[in-house]
């Protein structure tokens, strides 16, 4: 490390980029961990459907308190007397969606120069200061608080959140780039699988004949999220520019021409047709995905209805005993495609390493599209098994689009600004996250509409979202490597690194470094197994609580 940079070090404040350069001998394994506490906090976004039905009885506690009928919208909004609907509430998760496609879209230059321990800690403020508002506007009974707080603000907070490590981690595994990044991005699926559980027994917990205990339950998670995000904030290290693991070379350009060792700038990288070929293949595949997450337990009630209980009987036939039978069932299904979604992000990130991303994505694609045209056949066959084995399969891929895609971005864009290419590409997942849930709840409302049994009313949307990712598999097809014209001169390079505070020094291999000091945190494998304990005994607690959920199915 040079003595300008040292010098620079010393007069930079805490949260800056350069106190956060390791020394020599750092323990690239402490990273994932620190990743990993901030996205098992802010993945509680896909959980917050465990508030709805509490919240849409916020004012009447034991039963929902209707508005009256001739109350406008907007007076229902304001309205401290009555109750939400559970569609009014539902607009969180757009809000949550699309305000994190932006944030980062918007802020991923700015993290790029502010590195990940100032983004870490902004996360923390706006994700569990939203928690904060959407609290006071539970007990003053005004969504618009809740959707500013959670939605917008808390929006901003999983954006920066979600693309934080994303940089830092492809950096320190350059070997390994999918296995790093699926380890953090599984962190955000399975943020859920520990916070709906961990919400539900805290309302139960605050609960009182006058309150259903959602806004208590709110300030709690906000401050144990702040305490987990902050300290994975400042656990966050960025390697010196030259940094490698021991033994490892990057692989030249004749071995793998779609893997570079140049860097293209983000303001470029977003103008190239890699970019949107790689933004169309992550808006279809998520789009596929999304819709079903959110139909998966009406869609295998009202398919096999009495059939999964062992009962020949349509579901509009099911008496009431029989019903929550199949909703019991119907939410281990739930509960195991979580499963698959986590474990996905892990799997096929991971294996991405070893078949490449581009040929990754060929599998999504083509099994995935295979598997969506089967599902009206296994349906209507009463095949349970097999159907509910399709969409584990489908949920996996989902993730694992989500894992993969930084790899991706990193093969073909470079190291140097991957995270705010990254940001800018997250936009593709508001996008998707618009075009899934309307595709296959306004086709299913179509197809009910026009007397189509509700056994039948998925076939279209199978078929739709297999054409979506055949798509997918065509954008995949034509994506061809960056031009040379595209890529940072080493002039270019080089301002780059000094305005994001990079340390540049010499090629360092790991296994040779001596232990360093100042930035240097300790490299003991005790250090970095109680953080791995720290972040790994809540997830599998969530786990636990999702296969005990799950196991229903197989009953």
């Amino acid at each position: 490390m040079s003595q300008a940079t040292d010098a620079g070090e010393g007069r930079a404040g805490f949260f800056d980029k350069e106190r956060t350069i390791a020394g020599p001998g750092f323990n690239r394994w402490l990273v994932p961990p620190a990743a990993l506490a901030i996205h098992l906090c802010i993945g509680m976004a896909y959980g917050f459907s465990v508030f709805w039905l509490p919240l849409s009885r916020a004012v009447g506690v034991k039963a929902a308190l209707a508005c009256l009928p001739d109350m406008s919208f907007i007076d229902t909004l304001l309205s401290t007397s009555c109750d939400w609907k559970v569609s009014t509430l539902g607009w969180m998760y757009t809000l949550f969606f699309v305000f994190l496609g932006g944030s980062a879209a918007l802020w991923g230059g700015w993290l790029e120069h502010a590195g990940p321990r100032k983004a870490g800690v902004v996360s923390a403020l706006c994700w569990c200061g939203g928690l904060v508002i959407s609290a006071l506007g539970v007990y003053s009974h005004q969504i618009l608080l809740m959707w500013i707080g959670s939605g917008i603000i808390g929006g901003i907070g999983l954006g920066l959140g979600y693309i934080s490590p994303v940089s830092t981690l492809i950096k320190w595994f350059p070997d390994r780039r999918g296995m790093a990044t699926g380890m953090a991005i599984m962190g955000f699926g399975g943020g859920a699988m520990i916070g709906a559980p961990l919400a539900d027994r805290l309302m139960k917990f605050y609960a009182t004949p006058t309150s259903v205990g959602v806004w208590q339950t709110f300030l709690t998670l906000a401050v144990v999220y702040f305490v987990f995000m902050m300290g994975g904030a400042l656990g966050y290290r960025v390697p010196a520019v030259g940094w490698r693991p021991a033994g490892w070379a990057p692989p030249q350009a004749s071995e793998n021409r779609m893997i570079t060792q140049r860097h293209v700038h983000l303001d470029v990288a977003w103008l190239t047709p890699q970019f949107w070929l790689i933004w169309g293949v992550l808006c279809l595949n998520v789009t596929a995905g999304i819709g079903v997450i959110g139909m998966a337990s009406p869609m295998l009630q009202e398919v096999f209805a009495g059939g999964l209980i062992g009962v020949d009987v349509k579901f509009s036939d099911l008496n009431s005993v029989q019903k929550s039978q199949v909703a019991a069932i119907a939410a281990g299904f739930t509960g195991l495609l979580s499963l698959f979604n986590i474990a996905g992000r892990f799997f096929w990130a991971s294996l991405s390493d070893r078949l490449g991303r581009r040929f990754t994505y060929y599998c999504f694609f083509v099994v995935g599209a295979l598997l969506y045209i089967s599902v009206p056949w296994s349906g209507h066959a009463g095949h349970i098994a097999l159907f509910v084995g399709a969409f584990c399969v489908i949920l996996s891929m989902y993730g694992g689009g989500f894992a993969t895609v930084p790899a991706y971005l990193a093969d073909m864009f470079g190291t140097q600004m991957v995270g705010a290419i990254h940001g800018r590409l997250l936009t593709a997942w508001s996008a998707a996250g618009i075009f899934g849930p309307v595709i296959v709840n306004y086709l299913r409302d179509y197809q009910l509409k026009n007397g189509v049994a509700p056994a039948a009313a998925y076939d279209k949307t199978m078929y739709i979202l297999a054409a979506l990712l055949v798509g997918g598999y065509i954008c995949n097809m034509l994506i061809r490597p960056v031009r040379d014209e595209h890529f940072m001169t080493e002039a270019q390079l080089l301002e780059e690194r000094r305005g994001a505070h990079d340390a540049i020094g010499p090629v360092v291999q790991a296994a040779t470094a001596p232990v360093g000091s100042g930035a240097t945190a300790s490299s003991s494998p005790a250090v970095a197994a109680a953080a791995w304990l720290a972040v790994g005994i809540p997830l599998a607690w969530g786990v636990s609580m999702t296969v005990q959920k799950a196991w229903v199915l197989f009953k």
